[in-house]
């Protein structure tokens, strides 16, 4: 009940309360989901997702499960439902990764609430600012995707845990560890399982586009590939997709290979890097190959400019018969392959794409092992000295971007380098002239600073 003492302050209490009550529209279908799918494992966790945010005593709600499982894509359908049945009257979320740039989160949030900037520009006077944001609105739900590690939540701007019970507002976090969840004090702990074997299938089915007769050999064949996805979305569709148009003997050449791979990597991820690597051995091009490895050389939830790409390709030696008209021509129909495989994801816009942060991490692993392609990334780690590089590794590229190096050395012992990426890193302005006499193959340096 609205207690004003004049008319005008009646007037603007109204004006608020509606003006609460309709910003959900403005958001709604931002953060809704395109064909979005609920399996049996995904249904049993929203569930219990909406459950908890409809307690009002949990204010932290953890979701933990597998890399590639579809944590971001349920929280992301979690949203869209709460704000379409009115639980919150806005959604806002930012993804938080290995290495947080708390900056970013910040910005990324103020894009998200309605008329509210941030033009403090330290983070403690951003934060002060943003929670201020928070308390005075209603009902925020804010979801932090792909946590790793504690962070404070008033190191971002996110109340404390009665301050977000007095604006009844609640946080939402993913990620791959269940020990994470109990860190970050979250009053609901919620596992994301993979899927069954029967959704497994249906999924798997779906995404090749084939009608598959059980009677047949091919069933048999399939069967097995699907099975070697292990229950993952992201590697079921990976694999369906790469092996659409093959016929049977290349769908049997699969499965050996899936079954066969070995790779030296954490048990719980073997899986989904199998699958990965078996779509990027089946690309349908070296150009295809090429750009999916420069994808890998920026940080994690990064909106990678399709220039870049064509930039950094011809860095490579990509296109070297082509003018820059056929060049942005290849790299753009090479982007659409990639999407297509669902080894690339939409950008902010149509000028930029963005990488899964799983399928990151496999290639990252795939281009430290390719030789004469090997890649070294090390993005974001608060690096303040050049790093040490083994010079036998035969780097082809180098990326160091938003680190805090700010000299670099005499000389750089990489005979086959190409590519070096130092965008947003310290001052790096007196450059030794023995740097580049050590570099013959040096075709791209970039020491930009990045927005």
């Amino acid at each position: 009940m609205l207690t004003c003492r004049t008319d005008i302050e009646l007037l603007n209490a109204i004006e608020e309360s509606v003006c609460n009550k309709l910003r959900p529209t403005e958001h709604e279908f931002k953060m809704s989901i395109r064909g979005f799918e609920e399996f049996a494992a995904t249904k049993q966790a929203i569930d219990k997702v909406m459950n908890a945010l409809k307690d009002d005593e949990a204010t932290t709600i953890g979701v933990y499960g597998m890399g590639g499982v579809g944590k971001t894509t349920m929280v992301k359908y979690v949203g869209a439902q709460a704000q379409k049945s009115r639980l919150f009257n806005q959604v806002i979320m930012a993804v938080v990764s290995q290495n947080p740039d708390l900056m970013k989160i910040q910005e990324t949030f103020a894009e998200q609430l309605v008329d509210f900037k941030l033009e403090e520009k330290t983070e403690i006077g951003r934060a002060i600012k943003l929670k201020e944001e928070i308390m005075r609105g209603t009902g925020i739900l804010i979801i932090l995707d792909d946590i790793w590690k504690r962070i404070d939540f008033s190191d971002i701007g996110i109340p404390s845990h009665n301050e977000l019970q007095k604006c009844n507002s609640k946080v939402l976090l993913t990620t791959r560890r269940s020990r994470v969840c109990e860190i970050m004090e979250s009053q609901e702990k919620i596992h994301l399982n993979i899927l069954s074997k029967v959704d497994s299938w249906r999924l798997f089915v779906k995404e090749a586009r084939k009608s598959i007769d059980k009677s047949s050999n091919f069933y048999v064949v399939a069967s097995d590939v699907a099975r070697e996805c292990a229950g993952l979305p992201i590697a079921l569709i990976a694999v369906a997709r790469a092996l659409r148009d093959a016929g049977l003997d290349r769908w049997k050449e699969a499965a050996r290979r899936l079954k066969a791979s070995q790779p030296p990597i954490p048990e719980d991820e073997r899986d989904v890097f199998k699958c990965i690597k078996l779509s990027y051995d089946y690309l349908k091009s070296d150009d295809s190959k090429s750009c999916f490895l420069l994808c890998c050389l920026f940080p994690e939830d990064y909106n990678i400019p399709i220039e870049y790409l064509v930039k950094y390709g011809i860095g490579k030696g990509m296109f070297q018969d082509s003018t820059m008209l056929e060049a942005r021509d290849t790299i753009n129909l090479v982007v659409k392959d990639l999407k297509d495989s669902s080894l690339l994801l939409d950008g902010r816009d149509d000028r930029c794409v963005r990488m899964h942060d799983v399928i990151r991490d496999m290639g990252i692993f795939i281009s430290s092992s390719e030789d004469g392609k090997r890649f070294l990334v090390t993005v974001g780690c608060e690096l303040k000295n050049w790093p040490n590089i083994d010079a036998c590794k035969g780097y082809s590229a180098i990326s160091l971007m938003k680190n805090k190096i700010c000299k670099l050395p005499e000389e750089l012992v990489c005979p086959n380098l190409q590519i070096l990426l130092l965008q947003d890193n310290a001052s790096l302005n007196d450059i030794p002239k023995s740097f580049f006499q050590s570099q013959k193959e040096l075709r791209v340096l970039d020491l930009s600073r990045t927005a």
